[in-house]
């Protein structure tokens, strides 16, 4: 497989990767440590099917979050251990747009409907589904979005401690000095790590991972 956004060997989609004397047959895509890698290094195909899994999940597990004599304690101890799971297994390794983490958002906040029921609104004199921000205040557990970000980090420094010859880290520090195309590039993967530690470490933590990539480059 070869992964490029602009391949140009799209057209011959038969043709064979071939190093030195070895020949591989070409796939557009395949799964590899629960990852689906794709040619156009898209994650729209493995975030559908991380949904895809975790919607079956909830599907299977309903008539125990529907069940009135449960509290609601256990059941979300349930989702955090499956769904949840499900959704962040080995997502620190990759990046995600602005529409990836509002698909997450969006699923993850139908399962908390089901599991925390509608509530009274006085106002109106009615029962209602729960609001975003109600959930928020009901829940106060870290998001799937914040647990993709604390894993990264976590991720990012495990890479840190690793001696200079191991692949993860020479591949983390490695300039391919090729030059991007028009328009506004893709999120790299450090991209996302500046930005997680912003939001996790503050401007504090933002400076030292600018502070070691720096010192590493130069």
């Amino acid at each position: 497989m070869i992964v490029e956004r602009k391949n140009s060997l799209k057209k011959n989609k038969r043709g064979h990767l071939k190093i030195k004397n070895y020949k591989f047959g070409r796939v557009e895509n395949f799964k590899y440590l629960g990852v689906i890698l794709n040619e156009d290094n898209n994650n729209q195909i493995d975030l559908q099917e991380r949904i895809k899994n975790a919607n079956k999940t909830y599907f299977m597990l309903q008539k125990f979050f529907k069940n009135k004599n449960i509290y609601k304690k256990p059941k979300l101890t349930l989702k955090n251990t499956t769904t949840h799971k499900t959704l962040t297994c080995a997502s620190e390794t990759g990046t995600r747009t602005e529409r990836d983490r509002k698909q997450l958002h969006i699923f993850q906040r139908k399962v908390y409907r089901r599991i925390l029921g509608p509530v009274y609104d006085n106002v109106k004199e009615n029962r209602r589904i729960l609001t975003n921000k109600g959930i928020d205040a009901s829940v106060k557990k870290p998001t799937v979005i914040e647990t993709v970000r604390l894993n990264r980090l976590r991720w990012f420094v495990h890479v840190q401690r690793m001696e200079e010859n191991r692949t993860p880290k020479r591949v983390l520090y490695m300039n391919l000095g090729t030059t991007r195309f028009r328009g506004r590039p893709r999120n790299r993967w450090q991209d996302e790590v500046i930005e997680d530690g912003r939001r996790v470490g503050g401007e504090i933590g933002r400076k030292n991972y600018i502070t070691e990539r720096n010192g590493r480059n130069s």
